[in-house]
């Protein structure tokens, strides 16, 4: 396994020239350096991700459903959701009494740190990345693995039975959805012939894979979609019979990080969609590779909300109707054509 980061051996070069005259802890110094310094950088993103599109959603669904939504605060209600996480991380933080409160206090925090650590494996440019790895597409779904134990966790902790029943639901969708996923990533690395996720964005310098095998495209999506807990696959948190499902019991402080924590994760999932299918900084002509790789994941973001602002929330019984009956035959159908016509 080779692991390499361009940006950070850069910074790192940088820093050692500067801090050199500390002979060995030059290196650990110019080091440390560098990594805040990517952690700044990828800070900077998750929080204008998180904070642009917490606001553009909420107008995007006000104006599908004839109202405002946010206008008081800064020019369109651009400033409300600066208020909004003013108020809910200044509220007390309340732990049921029937709760497992190690778990209950923790599960969350955790599963932000993942996420942040899945993004740390994605190359946004081919330079700009934090562990350039040859396994690095087994890196991210392993990890990506740990969210639905974690949701389970979180739902079980609170010892009430909608968060439980809630958990359930968590446990069933997985089963049902996992398999068509690493199905469909099965074929982007026979395409690709690697793990890396830098080799599989330059493997589609001619062609994006969604256009080689866009049945695979269009599977992996949907299934992202429930991974994300997005509608129509947001059976977890179920108003009409389960509340809030698996955030029945937490706090306005973990609320206001479950919030951000979802749209970490919708940044995570636009991301692998965009490197695996889309090219990921490629094939936009001359606009700089990061513009390029978000301006796909824009695009991607719009059309989720899009779907959350028109479409129904589907029963658990569709859901699970869909990951079996449908997309595991899909998957297995567009592993086959991509051997048959690709690989063989």
């Amino acid at each position: 396994m080779n692991i390499a980061s361009p940006f950070i051996a850069a910074y790192a070069s940088y820093f050692a020239r500067i801090f050199g005259l500390y002979g060995q802890y030059g290196a650990a110094i110019a080091l440390l350096l560098s990594l805040i310094v990517f952690a700044i950088a990828l800070a900077v993103l998750i929080v204008v991700f998180a904070y642009m599109f917490g606001w553009l959603e909420r107008k995007v669904i006000a104006r599908a459903q004839a109202r405002h939504g946010p206008t008081y605060l800064g020019p369109f209600g651009f400033l409300q959701n600066f208020a909004d996480v003013i108020k809910l991380f200044s509220k007390e933080n309340i732990v049921p009494q029937g709760a497992d409160k190690p778990i209950f206090s923790t599960v969350l925090p955790i599963m932000f740190a993942v996420f942040v650590l899945i993004l740390a494996f994605i190359p946004f440019t081919q330079g700009f990345v934090g562990i350039n790895t040859t396994i690095g597409l087994l890196a991210v779904f392993v990890l990506l693995s740990f969210s639905p134990l974690l949701l389970f966790l979180a739902a079980w902790a609170s010892g009430n039975k909608f968060s439980s029943i809630s958990a359930q639901r968590v446990a069933t969708v997985v089963v049902s959805y996992e398999a068509p996923m690493l199905l469909s990533i099965v074929a982007v690395v026979m395409l690709a012939g690697s793990f890396s996720l830098t080799s599989i964005v330059a493997a589609q310098h001619s062609y994006w894979f969604a256009e080689l095998m866009p049945i695979g495209f269009v599977v992996f999506f949907i299934v992202m979609l429930a991974e994300l807990e997005r509608t129509p696959f947001d059976m977890t948190e179920a108003d009409s019979e389960l509340i809030a499902g698996w955030l029945n019991d937490y706090g306005a402080n973990y609320y206001g990080l479950s919030l951000f924590l979802d749209y970490t994760r919708m940044f995570v999932g636009t991301l692998l969609i965009t490197v695996l299918f889309l090219g990921g900084w490629l094939g936009l002509g001359p606009l700089p590779q990061i513009v390029a790789l978000l301006v796909k994941v824009v695009i991607l973001t719009f059309f989720i909300m899009f779907i959350r602002a028109s479409l129904m929330r589907m029963k658990i019984n569709r859901i699970l109707r869909t990951g079996w009956l449908y997309l595991m035959p899909l998957s297995i159908i567009n592993l086959f054509i991509t051997f048959v016509i690709f690989i063989k």
